[in-house]
Parts: C-alpha cells; structure tokens; sequence
C-alpha cells in the first residue's frame, strides 16, 4: 500500500535544529528535546498509577525491580523506534503496511485500535477521576469533557509542536515536584528501595505479583508509545542528505528519550514507593485513587502526615497526567488509523474520528458499570494487562523492520540487536502465556 503523505503531516519536519558542524551541546540537545517528553508522558498515565500504587499497596517495595527491567526494556525499544522515523522517514504502522498484505493489515489495525483504546481508557477515566475529587463532577460527565483535548490538541498545534512539548515537559516537572514532596514527607526505609530492585524469582510463581508485574509491563511498556515515537522523531527538520546530520539526529534523539524515560521511571517510582510507605495492606487488595486521596488527609491512615494539600496536589497531579496522556494517545490513534488504513480526511475530522472512536466504547462500558469508579479503576489495570498481551504483535514488526538493511541501510540492527530485541519480546510473551495459562 503505498503511502502517500507524511506522519502527522501537519508536524513533520516542522522544527529546525543546529547543522551538524555546530558545536553546542546543550543547544543541540534542546533543540531535539521534546519528542522524549511526549512518549515519556504514555509512561506515567493514570494505569501507571493505580499498577505503581496497587504493588506497593501489596508488596511494598517489591516491585520496583519490575519497573526497573520495564523501563530498561522501554530505552531499548524506543530507540528502534526512532530509528525507524529518523532513518526510514516513516511512522511504524506506514513500515507495516507497505509490507503486508491487506488481511494482516486490517488484523492489525484492528488489534492496534484495541490497544489505544486500551490506552486512551486510562488517560480518559484518570481525568474524570480526578474532575470528581477536584470538583465533586460526576464520572459521566468528567468522560465526556474529555472530547475538548482535540480542541486542546488542534489549538496548540497551530502554534507549532514544541508549544505542546513545553507544556508536556512543564506538566513532568510538576508531578515530579509533587510526588517528591509526598515522598520525602513519608520517609520511606531507604534500605528497603534498594533491596526492592533486586528482582526474585517469587515474582514469577506468585500468580498475583505476576498479574500485577504485567500490569506494570504493560503499563509501561505500551504500544502507542512505540507508534507516537516513530511519527515524532520526524519532527526535525534537517538535512537527511548528510550522514553525519542523520547520525546525529539519531544521537540526541535517544538522549532525548533516555532523560525523559528517566524521569518517567523517577515518578513511577515514587508512586510506588508512596503506595508502599503510605498504604501498605491498608488499602485491601487493590489501591485506589479515592483510597489514596482519602488516606492523604486521614490521620488513621498516614498519621501526622495527614494534610488536605497534599491530597488536593495528589488530585491535581493526576488531572494533569490523565489530560496529558489523554492528547498523545489521541494524536497516536491519529498515526494508527492513518498509517494502516491511510485515510484522507482534514485534520480536524481526522481527530474527531479518532477520538470517539475510543471514547464511545468507554462510555458503553460505563453504562455497563453504572459508572462505578472502584469498576472503573480496576478495568484501568486489567487494560494495562491487555496492553502487555498485545505488545508482541507490536514489538517484533518493529525489530524485524529496523533489521531490514535494505529499508534502514547501514543503520539496521544488527544480528546483537536483533537478537537481544527478540530475546526481550519473548520474554514478555512468555509473561503473557504464563498468566493465560494460569488462568485456564
């Protein structure tokens, strides 16, 4: 299927960065900042929150050696992603497209959509969550405000891309401020964070840790992120014709993504390490938002640390999160759709399509649950456990693309790559047929 328009036309290539024979570091490193930012956000959405608060709910600290090797896996495979964009000029679903027939393409379009209403879900019902602690607004109509992030979207991007960058980045520093507060305020035992990177083998024979560590994979590791980076990385504007620009664009592109993911893996951390300092086996077998908002203020719970602040910060925080990933995942159903069924609609019809196409479902299953949050929230993480089955059929295209030498040149991975990039995708895989194993 041939392609005939660029990735997220409207941004492509819309961001001049230095030549690559100036010298300035730090100048460089700003101008390719931003893109990291986007897809670090797909990386603390409200799933992560309630799999981060949910393990250290149940298992204090014992799971952060799962967000480690998560967010570890993550570095690796966004840096394929980016090189698919920088040094194919093509989003992931363009790359598979053109090279599968027209039922694998409509299958995986179809799985695909499914994982980013998976996605959007999270972002969705975070928000509305969070409009109903804030404000007292009911669930239904917190859901439904959700549709003004296109206006949001479209109205930013008029301004350029890195109008959305900043407020991404902005919006990463203060849920990092917040939650570094809350943390120090609860002087976790340091010793037990350390040990609680250490992974163990209990983690695979504890049916329960195994549910909540796909979870976590799943809520960290997600498809669209994989999708969106492709597109983004396109975003800069130079001159392709000159190796060593390429070489560099790919260069400060994968650092850009290391700082933000580190920030990503910092925050998911800490809320981990709140839920297991705060509320471990207080919260009965899932932690919740309303539990954790409660908690903050309750003196029964966190005892002198008990401040309507920091509830109210907590809320906040989780607004501002929930808002956020809610616009990338909608311009990531906006490359899926695109890329696999290359649709010609104007921008504005274009997001609008996407957007209910993931909407309408949340709000059939609201209905469904009468639009009960503890419901809600516990299909928040079983999404997160959906997103880790479907990232295979994601994963492995990507490896076996970038490996194509004929596609990437002399930047196909190579057979160390390829065999490591297959290696951690299988890991995962085994995950998921342990856990459906396990359910039979």
């Amino acid at each position: 299927m041939p392609q005939t328009k660029k990735s997220l036309d409207e941004i492509n290539e819309s961001v001049k960065v230095p030549s690559v024979y100036e010298t300035s570091f730090l100048q460089k490193f700003l101008a390719y900042s931003g893109p990291g930012a986007l897809v670090a956000v797909g990386y603390m959405d409200p799933g992560n929150w309630l799999t981060s608060l949910s393990g250290g709910s149940q298992y204090r600290y014992e799971l952060l050696s799962v967000l480690l090797i998560s967010i570890l896996i993550a570095m690796f495979m966004q840096s394929l992603s980016i090189k698919l964009g920088v040094v194919a000029r093509q989003d992931l679903a363009q790359a598979i497209a053109v090279k599968v027939p027209k039922s694998i393409r409509y299958f995986l379009w179809i799985l695909n959509e499914i994982a980013m209403m998976a996605t959007d879900l999270t972002g969705v019902i975070g928000t509305a969550i969070a409009l109903r602690l804030l404000f007292g607004l009911p669930l239904i109509f917190g859901i439904l405000l959700t549709i003004f992030d296109v206006l949001i979207v479209l109205l930013f991007l008029r301004f350029g891309i890195r109008r959305i960058e900043f407020i991404v980045l902005s919006a990463i520093l203060v849920v990092g401020i917040i939650f570094g507060i809350e943390v120090f305020r609860a002087h976790p035992n340091l010793f037990q964070i350390a040990s609680g990177i250490l992974p163990t083998s209990d983690l695979l024979k504890n049916h329960e840790k195994l549910v909540l560590s796909l979870g976590i994979v799943g809520a960290t590791i997600m498809p669209h992120n994989i999708y969106l980076h492709s597109s983004l990385a396109q975003s800069r504007r130079y001159d392709h014709n000159i190796p060593a620009q390429v070489n560099e664009a790919l260069r400060f592109a994968n650092w850009d993504s290391n700082v933000h993911l580190v920030a990503a893996f910092i925050i998911n951390a800490l809320l981990l390490i709140l839920g297991g300092t705060l509320f471990f086996h207080k919260t009965g077998q899932l932690a919740s938002l309303q539990a954790v908002f409660n908690g903050l203020k309750n003196t029964a719970i966190v005892g002198n640390l008990a401040n309507p602040l920091m509830s109210w910060l907590f809320a906040f925080a989780l607004l501002i999160t929930g808002m956020i990933s809610s616009i990338t995942s909608t311009l990531s159903g906006q490359i899926v759709m695109e890329g696999y069924l290359n649709i010609r609609l104007p921008l504005w019809q274009r997001r609008l399509l996407t957007r209910f196409v993931t909407l309408i479902p949340i709000l059939i299953i609201g209905f469904m649950v009468g639009f009960n949050e503890q419901d809600f929230e516990d299909l928040i993480v079983y999404a997160q456990i959906a997103l880790s089955i479907a990232l295979p059929f994601t994963l492995f295209p990507m490896i076996f693309l970038t490996a194509n030498k004929k596609l990437m040149g002399k930047h196909a991975n190579s057979l160390v790559v390829t065999i490591v990039g297959c290696l951690l995708a299988g890991f995962i895989t085994i995950l998921n047929l342990q856990l459906i194993f396990s359910l039979i």
